[in-house]
């Protein structure tokens, strides 16, 4: 049964008449934030969505405002759903700041079932909710907005056609086991053709004379070939097992999988076989097939894996909106929404609106403006023709490159530990939560 809150007087003030001392001033601000009423109300109301009699049967669960407050905490300081229940435990401070106190600390497993509740919605009405108090403690005024995008990489190993096929004759060997089919141990050989592909891969390549090239990747196209008929034969025996599977329960993962791995086929035979490099729809991973190939033009990394985001932001540098973007959209698409969230937000188009190039069209100019916005500075023209308004609001707009480095080291938005695409949303949108309520807590009252 879905609850708000434990009903006890604090562990801290039994222990410690003097425990405010024990707290950090951010902290504590960010304690008083989270009291909260309307934010409690919306995790419970999401919690009750687990069961349909949850608010009125059943035993007693976690706390909505529990669950909240650990969430936070977790994502604050980017630890580990076992490091939350560790610190949460071990700590006095921590457990006040949750409204555990003398109670039991929700196990890892548990707050992992819990989370899941939280979907991108959830999510959304939190952070609108933030933005309303960061309004009426004027630390955010919407007179400004800020756009940019990043990649929040997806948790996968680096993807090549034959670490692909290995993955996916690996989870149909394990699946097919544990639903009780007589499978081939067929990875030992699996992993010697993958290994000896990476052996050769490092004598095909342009620093090599022409006829070493030419031998190693004719090998390789060999090792491929025998890959290949390895995985077609496990996947026959895959579709085999979910026709005779007594139980479409048990056979469920395997259907999905295997479309997976035949795309995989395709592209290999493709890419290795037939020399086509350009194969659209490519598949990066098995475990999470959501994943894109994104390239943005950095140096250190050209090739990223993962999914875009775009981050928009206001004053001080709060973040009044965030969206995972859709497979393939471009950035000049997210200009519009960006603007239309923000006068949703604040009932008012902001005065200055600012993005990089990515962002810029004639369009975009036209769509700002239509809406109110009083200095569109999306740079289009050279430098030596900016006015000192469009200089100035440039030299602002390099703040949110800082902002987003913050997201990545403090909150863990370098890569996403959570799975699925729903995980994705869930791994951003805590971030961002986590992120304003530092903003709020360092603001003072």
């Amino acid at each position: 049964m879905v609850r708000r809150a434990y009903r006890q007087r604090s562990l801290v003030e039994v222990l410690l008449p003097d425990a405010d001392k024990l707290w950090d001033p951010t902290l504590r601000r960010i304690d008083a934030l989270l009291e909260d009423e309307v934010l409690v109300d919306r995790v419970a109301e999401a919690l009750a969505q687990r069961h349909r009699q949850s608010q009125c049967r059943g035993r007693l669960g976690t706390p909505a405002a529990v669950v909240l407050r650990m969430l936070v905490l977790k994502h604050l300081h980017d630890w580990s759903f076992d490091e939350c229940e560790r610190e949460v435990r071990g700590s006095l401070v921590y457990r006040a700041f949750c409204r555990i106190d003398g109670e039991r600390v929700p196990d890892a497993k548990t707050l992992i079932r819990l989370a899941r509740l939280l979907d991108e919605p959830v999510l959304k009405d939190v952070l609108a909710r933030l933005v309303a108090l960061g309004r009426e403690r004027r630390v955010v005024r919407g007179r400004r907005l800020r756009v940019d995008t990043t990649v929040v990489e997806t948790n996968i190993h680096y993807p090549t056609d034959a670490t692909l096929l290995a993955d996916g004759v690996r989870v149909l060997t394990r699946t097919l086991r544990r639903i009780g089919g007589r499978v081939r141990e067929r990875t030992r050989s699996v992993a010697r053709r993958v290994f000896e592909i990476a052996q050769r891969s490092r004598t095909a390549g342009s620093r090599v004379r022409p006829r070493v090239r030419a031998q190693s990747k004719a090998k390789m196209k060999v090792l491929y070939q025998s890959l290949m008929r390895i995985t077609r034969a496990v996947v026959r025996q895959a579709e085999a097992a979910v026709a005779r599977a007594r139980s479409r329960r048990q056979a469920a993962p395997l259907p999905a999988t295997i479309e997976l791995i035949r795309q995989v086929l395709a592209q290999t035979r493709a890419r290795v076989l037939r020399g086509d490099t350009h194969y659209p729809g490519k598949v990066v991973s098995l475990f999470e097939p959501h994943t894109e190939i994104i390239r943005k033009g950095k140096l250190a990394k050209p090739t990223e894996f993962g999914r875009l985001v775009k981050i928009q932001e206001a004053e001080a540098q709060f973040i009044t909106d965030y969206a995972v973007c859709e497979r393939r959209q471009s950035e000049r698409a997210l200009w519009a929404p960006a603007l239309d969230r923000h006068i949703a937000l604040f009932d008012r188009a902001p005065r200055l609106a600012v993005a990089d190039g990515g962002f810029a069209s004639r369009t975009n100019e036209r769509a700002a403006r239509d809406r109110g916005v009083r200095h569109v500075v999306l740079p289009r023209q050279s430098r030596e023709t900016r006015s000192r308004i469009a200089r100035a609001a440039l030299r602002w707009r390099t703040g949110s490159e800082g902002r987003i480095s913050a997201l990545k080291r403090r909150h863990g938005l370098r890569r996403c530990r959570y799975h699925g695409e729903s995980g994705m949303q869930r791994w951003v949108g805590l971030g961002v939560i986590a992120n304003n309520l530092l903003v709020l807590g360092r603001a003072g009252p």
